[in-house]
């Protein structure tokens, strides 16, 4: 892969700061916390953005509202599709349904009762496939190619990628002060990209860096073999972060990420637990997983500033890990 090619394809902090504009009506600007009980456990100063508070339960809704938005009125008016069990479905339908635009979700046929009736609350339409890869890739052109719906991928795409990256502009026009390190989750790297892009145009002497499942891996072993190594049956319990990484994604991560690190299933769910406890405050596996990896002592942070974008907060109350 030619990455300057792909470099070239990213969105600006131009094009960031137009998501802006064009998501803020709707989307939340969420808060930021901060806890002395992690700030001493880890000799630090931690920010945390809480994107558990945002529409729909996660960041997604700003790639989502940012991608749709952007299309033209006439591509608007043959609809879009997508293919997601999870957040990226619920944030294309909910755009859908505040811009007026008809949306299909294609789905794995396993998919959870509870995210399937979410698309729906939400308007969006959904097609059922084999619970695989390459056939969400398949229904999904498919739909786009029979409708002229437009197809907009969950993280490997600019507007997305853009709209993603308005939750780390915020979060440092938000802090008083210049963190030194900003850190978010990757999976299929839409959150990654798009912060590594705001934060090196607004304060490049801040290190960006991914948290990931050890069980997960792909992006950590990607970024140091210079090239994307796809994910093999990723047994974890982070499941928004089951995604290898796109074309675009690694590109914008092996230009601005200075590392990922890695953490045990253990020390999600533990951690997971911890800000609940701690904090009072309700996020996901995958939004754990950035603070376990600095619990487990993979990242030397003592004297730093750190701010770590929580991603979401969507959880099966019924089915606890704990």
């Amino acid at each position: 892969m030619n990455h300057a090619t792909k470099t070239s394809q990213l969105p600006t902090i131009d094009e960031i700061r137009a998501a802006v504009k064009r998501i803020s009506p709707e989307a939340h600007r969420t808060p930021i916390l901060s806890s002395s009980y992690f700030n001493e456990r880890l000799g630090a100063r931690l920010f945390f953005k809480c994107e558990n508070f945002q529409k729909i339960g996660a960041f997604k809704i700003r790639g989502g509202l940012n991608a749709v938005r952007s299309l033209s009125e006439e591509e608007k008016s043959r609809g879009v599709v997508t293919h997601s069990s999870g957040n990226h479905a619920q944030a294309i339908s909910l755009a859908g349904r505040i811009c007026g635009v008809q949306v299909t979700i294609v789905m794995p046929n396993n998919a959870p009762q509870v995210k399937k009736n979410a698309v729906r609350d939400y308007g969006g339409q959904i097609v059922e496939c084999e619970p695989n890869e390459p056939a969400r890739i398949a229904a999904a052109e498919a739909i786009s190619q029979d409708t002229g719906a437009t197809l907009i991928h969950s993280y490997n795409d600019p507007r997305i990628i853009a709209g993603q990256g308005t939750t780390a502009l915020e979060l440092l026009e938000d802090l008083n002060e210049t963190p030194d390190i900003v850190m978010t989750p990757v999976g299929g790297g839409g959150l990654l990209s798009g912060t590594g892009i705001s934060v090196k145009a607004l304060s490049p002497q801040t290190k960006v860096v991914g948290g990931e499942p050890e069980m997960a891996d792909d992006a950590k072993r990607s970024l140091e073999a210079g090239r994307i190594i796809p994910v093999e049956n990723p047994q974890t319990i982070a499941d928004g972060l089951k995604m290898s990484l796109g074309t675009l994604t690694f590109a914008a991560i092996h230009k601005n990420v200075s590392q990922i690190i890695t953490c045990s299933e253990q020390s999600i769910i533990d951690t997971m637990k911890l800000v609940w406890e701690r904090m009072k405050i309700i996020i996901e596996p995958s939004s754990a997983v950035p603070l376990a990896a600095l619990l487990e002592g993979n990242l030397d942070v003592r004297g730093k500033t750190v701010a770590i974008i929580l991603s979401g907060g969507n959880v099966d109350l019924n089915k606890l890990p704990w």
